[in-house]
């Protein structure tokens, strides 16, 4: 048999970066036109005005940074992003135990929820702007229908994934329908909603940087805009990257919080040694 081969840690971190280095060199040379002759556009200065320059795109991340102006605008997205995700993990988590455990319900609303699960969600964005204010509880409202479906679908499923033949021992050894909840149906859920958190976390950023672009007086989105709309390619590829590096801090923290809370869970490697 072919052993698996794992890379090692601070290697991969290595080639990851140097990958990332890599990029940024062949956005410089593409972008650049004394470097390349033009072989896509007529005149080769046309593509650092569609593709920007990374120079100048790093160039504005530093000013963001030094001068302060950033730090505001990322802690509202922040507080959007964890406000939609806590509150649309908890709505999915409740409901979807409740609809799970109550089949005559579940067969009552499950044409509504597939319904409003196929709406698009974006559109509701001018909706939430009208009930609740070009402030951060739009960002939050749409974030929060982004993520509570994904939670709900899972929950619902690791209710139903729940062996019978576990179900019928706890019965046997006295569980009432509170010690099913707690001992056998909360940790079947709470493992499926961690497979999703990962989803769920990025969903709630969307939702929050779509709601800032969309109308907001601030947010990285709205630091987007204005860009956008004087064709300041630099800058919006700046707000791009921040969002970018944003978006993977709040994944490691996610990851951190998974690897802490679900120690009991069997890792990948050791599922194969078994």
């Amino acid at each position: 048999m072919w052993k698996t081969l794992r890379p090692n840690r601070a290697n991969l971190v290595v080639w990851q970066w140097l990958l990332l280095v890599l990029c940024f060199l062949l956005w410089y040379v593409l972008t650049s036109p004394t470097l390349l002759p033009a072989f896509y556009f007529d005149d080769s200065s046309k593509a650092a005005f569609f593709f920007g320059e990374p120079q100048k795109v790093l160039l504005r991340i530093w000013q963001w940074f030094t001068t302060g102006e950033i730090y505001v605008h990322l802690w509202v997205t922040l507080i959007e992003t964890v406000l939609a995700f806590v509150i649309g993990t908890v709505m999915g988590l409740g409901v979807g135990l409740w609809l799970a455990l109550a089949p005559m319900m579940s067969a009552l609303f499950d044409p509504y929820i597939k319904a409003a699960n196929s709406m698009p969600r974006v559109i509701l964005a001018p909706i939430f702007a009208v009930w609740f204010g070009l402030g951060i509880w739009s960002k939050v409202a749409l974030g929060v229908t982004l993520v509570f479906f994904i939670v709900f679908f899972n929950v619902y499923q690791g209710v139903k994934e729940v062996s019978p033949v576990v179900l019928a021992n706890a019965r046997m050894l006295g569980a009432n329908r509170k010690h099913l909840l707690r001992h056998v149906y909360l940790p079947s859920a709470t493992s499926w909603v961690f497979s999703s958190l990962h989803t769920s976390v990025g969903l709630a950023f969307v939702g929050s940087v779509v709601g800032e672009y969309l109308g907001s007086a601030r947010g990285v989105g709205y630091l987007i805009l204005p860009a956008e709309g004087t064709f300041d390619i630099n800058t919006v590829f700046a707000g791009i990257l921040v969002l970018t590096a944003f978006a993977l801090i709040l994944d490691g923290i996610v990851a951190f919080v998974e690897r802490r809370l679900m120690k009991w869970q069997p890792s990948a490697g050791d599922t194969e040694k078994m």
